[in-house]
């Protein structure tokens, strides 16, 4: 499957750097965290035994590799990712692991130069929501699925409704400039909060028997994890990679309070509000 021109720059900039490292040194915190949606999109795409699986921005493949070895030696799961660290790392794993039927491809879902009809299902972990153009990336994917196969992905709710997302954030505020307004529709975690444009955009790339339906999955970190998921990822991930030391000394400093709500019997504890989607090619 050879990789054509790339739009997502900006994106492809970020997850080639910075948050693409954070994710690859954390791997195993977030796929802990992030189990229970791998398994529910595992469950909503699964296509059969022996079936053949498209994993949209894979990540570190927890997903694809959850997929393969559902789908049993007779089918095949393909991860793709924007991220080279993210996808080294994925096929790394898929060797050790000894999931045979697991491959892992670096390139942007967007332009990528899928082979027509090739795939049973198509499934993604909270992979979707950064396209410059989710239209033309959601088309692009319908035609690497066979005809009348399965769309199924998890992306997030706003971000009133995932407090614990926000919570580092808002505690960071009142030590960092005044950020801009965010666009909702911006590529971003949260780019899918509307459902109705979720559903808009499927049906504008001529996916069929769309469905959006609200999920809300009891998740839960370490509390001897938490600090460090909160102060590398994310925008005051982003935020503590650029400020003097002392303005990262009261970030710091404020976190722990922040969270505290979430906090009982050395875990945090939280609810992923998000959308499972899921639709016919």
């Amino acid at each position: 499957m050879p990789q054509s021109a790339q739009p997502n720059t900006q994106q492809a900039a970020l997850w080639n750097d910075a948050s693409g490292k954070a994710w690859v040194e954390m791997q195993p915190i977030l796929d802990g965290v992030l189990a229970p949606l791998a398994s529910l999109v595992v469950d909503a795409g699964y296509p059969g035994e022996g079936g053949t699986v498209l994993d949209i921005g894979c990540g570190a493949g927890a997903t694809t590799l959850a997929m393969a070895r559902r789908v049993g030696n007779g089918g095949r799961c393909v991860g793709v990712d924007i991220s080279r660290p993210l996808v080294a790392l994925a096929t790394e794993r898929a060797r050790a692991e000894e999931v045979a039927n697991a491959s892992f491809e670096f390139g942007d879902a967007q332009k990528y130069a899928f082979e027509s009809g090739r795939f049973d299902a198509v499934v993604s972990r909270f992979g979707v929501m950064f396209f410059d153009d989710p239209v033309a990336a959601f088309t692009n994917i319908r035609q690497a699925a066979r005809r009348g196969g399965k769309l199924a992905f998890v992306a997030w709710r706003g971000p009133r409704e995932n407090d614990f997302m926000t919570t580092a954030a808002r505690a960071a505020a009142p030590f960092l400039p005044q950020a801009p307004v965010p666009d909702p529709e911006a590529p971003g975690q949260f780019a899918f909060a509307d459902g109705a444009r979720v559903r808009r955009i499927l049906e504008a790339s001529n996916w069929s028997s769309v469905k959006v339906e609200q999920v809300d999955v009891q998740c839960q970190i370490a509390e001897r994890h938490l600090m460090t998921y909160a102060t590398r990822l994310g925008p005051v991930g982003a935020a503590l990679r650029e400020v003097d030391q002392a303005t990262a000394e009261k970030i710091t400093a404020a976190l722990p309070a922040a969270f505290a709500p979430f906090v009982a019997d050395g875990k945090a504890h939280f609810i992923a509000a998000c959308w499972l989607v899921t639709a016919l090619a």
